[in-house]
């Protein structure tokens, strides 16, 4: 499957993150990127300010370019979304404009091609079920709200999104993820990007907006395909903080970063260590919940498995109660719980500096005392066996 591939300034530049993980999507959902050839800016943002004219002509040279190769158009960056479904709307419907701009551009422009954004395209072209068919790290306990800002969605008549102010293409692609998903009312609010230079003070209370309302929905992360949202919510969060001396703390992510790590790459891979909110760490708490809710559900499926009552959602969230607790005692007192898995002293000492270093193993025992004391006794004594003997191989 091929798809004309135009990058924009963006995703070369100031968003290359979202460039270089574009192209990590492309090749673990198994579609080509053909990147359109001789390409040029769009005319994004200002184009359409300064003439009307120009504002078509601008994308309809990239399109034209596009459609000598007869494929549809991938434009990952929003803004130049919108001027790409701009101009094809208006070389459609106005035949006047369409023989102005074949005029300026020097070419042939039909506009029987059609651009796609992003979410669009995974979902109507590549479909949500490849995208949970090749997730091998499913992104299980994040917490996202996905953002979708202006540009995307309006305006309709132009974008064809599948609702203005309440659309669902991200979510469902977040959620084929196996993220959490918030329900929030800014999802497509105006985070204030093209006042971020000429009027900052009005912008940061923007942001300030969308970002205060994500963390009241109970967010934890932010998810986008906008270059311009992604600056405005990340590059200028500490600025929106201060203005408004609120602490948000919300990373941010491109969709395709998301995509891209859910199908097995490192968060180096598609840059996410560029960001300027701090990412990575967060990526490293959902893959600890994500391997702690993957131990649960095997839990529940073998107990199923062996004819015994699946536990009720109340009886689960006892559990991670119960689990947390014990992970903060091993924490605190390793040796107190120990002792009581273990009667032999030397050994209970052994056990506590084993969970002591090795946080998977502090887990896994919390896990088992929460659920099955016999197996954590179990688990106990072949975590000191196991530990006794690397440190008999480390003597010879």
């Amino acid at each position: 499957m091929k798809i004309a591939y135009y990058p924009g300034c963006s995703l070369e530049g100031s968003a290359i993150e979202y460039g270089v993980s574009t192209a990590r999507t492309a090749e673990k959902l198994g579609f080509e990127l053909v990147e359109i050839d001789d390409w040029s800016c769009c005319g994004a943002t200002s184009g359409h300010n300064t003439d009307k004219l120009l504002s078509v002509a601008l994308p309809a040279r990239n399109l034209a370019i596009a459609e000598q190769t007869g494929l549809d158009i991938l434009a990952p960056c929003a803004a130049c979304y919108n001027r790409f479904r701009n101009a094809e709307n208006a070389v459609r419907s106005d035949s006047e404009m369409k023989t102005r701009v074949e005029q300026v551009i020097g070419m042939e422009y039909q506009a029987v091609n059609e651009t796609y954004s992003i979410l669009n395209y995974l979902t109507d072209q590549v479909g949500l079920d490849k995208i949970a068919a090749k997730v091998t790290k499913p992104l299980k306990g994040m917490k996202a709200a996905c953002y979708y800002g202006c540009l995307l969605v309006r305006p309709q008549g132009h974008t064809g999104f599948d609702d203005t102010e309440y659309p669902q293409s991200m979510d469902k692609i977040v959620k084929a993820l196996g993220a959490q998903v918030v329900e929030w009312s800014h999802k497509t609010e105006c985070c204030g990007a093209a006042l971020g230079t000429s009027k900052p003070e009005v912008g940061q209370r923007m942001i300030a907006a969308v970002l205060r309302n994500a963390k009241e929905a109970g967010a934890e992360c932010i998810v986008t395909a906008c270059p311009l949202c992604m600056m405005n919510l990340d590059m200028r969060q500490a600025g929106a903080e201060k203005a408004t001396q609120e602490k948000f703390d919300l990373p941010v992510y491109y969709v395709t970063e998301l995509l891209a790590i859910a199908c097995g790459d490192s968060p180096e891979q598609v840059q996410v260590n560029k960001h300027f909110v701090e990412a990575l760490d967060y990526l490293k708490e959902v893959d600890k919940r994500s391997e702690e809710i993957a131990r649960l559900e095997k839990q529940q499926a073998e107990a199923k498995a062996a004819g015994k009552a699946e536990p009720s959602e109340e009886d689960e969230e006892k559990i991670q109660k119960k689990i947390q607790a014990f992970i903060k005692s091993l924490e605190k007192s390793p040796e107190k719980i120990a002792v009581r898995l273990i009667e032999d002293e030397e050994r209970a000492a052994i056990l506590a500096e084993v969970v002591s270093g090795d946080e998977k193993k502090m887990h896994k025992l919390a896990e088992l005392l929460a659920t099955d004391n016999d197996k954590a006794v179990k688990a106990a004594e072949a975590y000191v066996t196991g530990e006794l003997k690397k440190r008999e191989k480390s003597k010879e």
